[in-house]
């Protein structure tokens, strides 16, 4: 199979047809062997009826179905899970990534062998309250990265299959899967420009809930890349500096008490208080090091996602 475009939705019950109609012409114009994969991240309206009305008159529409509601990352995460295509598209299921730039897309990754690329909104039609958060974010991702992508966090992306099967997206890590790719070594990520439609039906599903836990995310990934598989470089090298700082107090004190005929007691000293906590604190970071370290070398994530349905995916668990 060429392509697999993995589509997770929230409530985009009115664009649902439209879209499935457009990216069938332009696989079918270019005779791809493809599969769109929904992923109903819990909606509350018709969206899955919708999807079911799809593969019934379309082998090519697949669907999975969450019990409630988790997030775009796990919707995507589930969809690259079965995803079957050389190269796996992805889009928002609200007509503003547009189907057009497939073509394209998948030429990038089979010729000039991007292990992913992302789409750049380079003209948007959004509103302010969101363009501007979004340069900000995109701005501070690309200097704590490295990553040169101008908009990291576009919905309409391309990976190579094996790219997303040795990837895991949870949280809203979704903004920073090119991090995520660039960690587990696929190094090769492109950008390329990509027309960006106005909302047609619906409203946007953005906040500034999630503008504050992207960036929240974004630490985490920073330092689950760093240190993940050697946490006690971080907290062992905190803490044994934090303990050495405080043991220097404490000789420091016990030489003013012993060598400077100095009778005043240590504990009536606001220094030996700080020598102490010094100590203590860097002691636990030490001890929490350890432990993390421990963790990762013996266990490893497991998570599942509470399915309801699933439609046309054979070759997958019922």
């Amino acid at each position: 199979m060429d392509i697999s475009v993995v589509v997770p939705l929230y409530n985009e019950e009115e664009s649902l047809q439209e879209l499935n109609d457009w990216i069938g012409n332009v696989m079918r114009s270019n005779h791809f062997s493809y599969e769109v994969i929904y992923i109903d991240d819990g909606s509350g309206d018709t969206s899955w009826k919708v999807v079911e009305q799809l593969a019934s008159a379309h082998q090519t529409v697949k669907g999975i179905r969450f019990r409630r509601n988790y997030g775009k990352s796990a919707a995507l995460n589930e969809g690259f899970r079965v995803a079957l295509g050389d190269v796996v598209i992805t889009m928002d299921a609200d007509l503003q990534d547009s189907p057009d730039e497939i073509p394209e897309l998948y030429r990038m990754i089979t010729e000039e062998d991007y292990d992913m690329v992302s789409g750049w909104k380079k003209k948007r039609h959004d509103p302010i309250t969101k363009t501007i958060p979004s340069r900000f974010y995109n701005w501070t991702t690309r200097k704590l990265s490295g990553i040169r992508l101008h908009d990291m966090n576009c919905g309409l992306k391309a990976y190579k299959n094996e790219v997303v099967k040795n990837i895991e997206v949870y949280g809203e890590m979704h903004r920073y899967i090119p991090i995520i790719a660039k960690w587990e070594g696929y190094r090769k990520i492109g950008e390329k420009v990509v027309i960006h439609q106005k909302r047609k039906y619906g409203v946007t599903k953005f906040g500034l809930d999630r503008f504050i836990k992207g960036y929240l995310d974004l630490l985490s990934i920073l330092f689950v890349s760093k240190f993940a598989q050697r946490p006690m470089h971080f907290f062992g090298a905190f803490g044994s500096l934090i303990f050495f700082i405080g043991f220097i107090i404490a000789v420091y004190l016990a030489y003013t008490k012993f060598f400077t005929m100095n009778y005043t007691r240590m504990t009536d000293r606001p220094l030996f208080y700080f020598g102490l906590l010094a100590m203590i604190i860097g002691t636990q970071l030490f001890l929490t090091g350890f432990i993390a370290d421990m963790i990762s070398r013996n266990s490893y994530a497991n998570r599942e996602y509470q399915i309801k349905s699933k439609i046309n995916l054979n070759h997958d668990k019922k």
